[in-house]
């Protein structure tokens, strides 16, 4: 008679991880899933007015809300971006990398609540305060997902054995970059609260229309 197979098949992650490391399917399950939960909460705070009120006016009144909304999307599709980019380069993480992960991902799901905090007093007595909370949650994020970085390029472990260094040295290039700018609209924003909510807005706008640029410049 012959005998059950009892071994856990080839394309198991589990498997397949060396004792101490992690394979990546529930890392990047976990990740997608509470960005696309911030994305989803994001947009249930925009004002719907109701039945009996005009629709158009709406959008001139609160243009704030609606001004945070894009500024916090484009964040956080940067943030997946990145991310799917980092995980690419991966073929597993340790308890370092999932502790770092949750680390982000603690920031990132506290971005609705400092977005509206932002609207709510942007025009308000206490700005200055609102929007620097809002920028110093930004920059918390933006330097976790650098230290999550910098941890995955240290080991070679961690990630696939063709990763060109000169990828990392970009990648690492436009974090360095984005936290300088970020740092800097967090002071700013304790002075000048508009003008760091205008600088946010330049860097959305940038990153909607750089893969543009990109296809432009294919053609």
């Amino acid at each position: 008679m012959k005998q059950a197979n009892t071994q856990a098949p080839s394309g198991n992650s589990e498997a397949q991880s060396p004792a101490g490391f992690f394979p990546l399917d529930r890392f990047n399950a976990f990740s997608d899933g509470v960005l696309a939960i911030v994305i989803t909460l994001l947009v249930l705070e925009l004002p719907v007015p109701p039945a009996d009120a005009p629709v158009l006016p709406l959008f001139s009144e609160n243009w704030v809300d609606f001004l945070g909304y894009f500024i916090s999307f484009a964040f956080v599709g940067g943030i997946w971006l990145s991310h799917a980019s980092l995980t690419k380069g991966m073929k597993r993480g340790d308890t370092v990398t999932l502790r770092l992960n949750l680390a982000l991902l603690l920031f990132v799901a506290l971005l609705p609540y400092s977005t509206h905090l932002m609207v709510l007093h942007m025009t308000g007595q206490d700005a200055r305060a609102a929007v620097a909370i809002y920028g110093l949650n930004l920059f918390m994020a933006g330097l976790l997902l650098t230290v999550l970085l910098s941890h995955v390029a240290r080991d070679r472990r961690l990630v696939v054995d063709d990763l060109a260094d000169d990828r990392i040295s970009s990648a690492f290039r436009q974090r360095r970059m984005y936290l300088a700018v970020n740092a800097v609209a967090v002071i700013v924003g304790l002075l000048a609260p508009l003008v760091a909510v205008g600088a946010y807005v330049l860097l959305s706008v940038a990153f909607i229309i750089q893969p543009l640029i990109g296809i432009w410049r294919k053609h």
